[in-house]
């Protein structure tokens, strides 16, 4: 393909993705919403990472493996249990990080 048909199809994208992102910013910026709908859109990220997370934690390989030798599986659970009892993102990480380490480092 020509370079200048590539940077069209580039701008296009960009464009297609820009617009849907920007709209509702627009549209919503000098409007108050309803109580439950920013309480139901607060929920959102939180949706949306343990989506992309689950599969990495439950079928690390492309296959489900809910076995005792999961050691994302085992990192996740304390994990989830410290994010549920103090809410803390980077708390959450860096123990979930720290257990898949120590098990690295003193079990395999």
């Amino acid at each position: 393909m020509e370079q200048q048909v590539v940077f069209f199809v580039i701008m296009g994208m960009c464009l297609v993705t820009y617009i849907p992102r920007v709209a509702p910013m627009l549209v919503l910026a000098s409007r108050s919403m309803p109580e439950p709908v920013v309480r139901w859109l607060s929920f959102v990220p939180t949706a949306v990472l343990s989506a992309m997370l689950l599969p990495s934690i439950v079928a690390p390989g492309n296959q489900l493996a809910l076995t005792s030798d999961n050691l994302f599986l085992w990192a996740g659970v304390p994990a989830f249990v410290l994010a549920v009892t103090t809410r803390s993102f980077f708390g959450t990480i860096a123990l979930g990080m720290a257990i898949v380490a120590g098990a690295r480092y003193f079990f395999m």
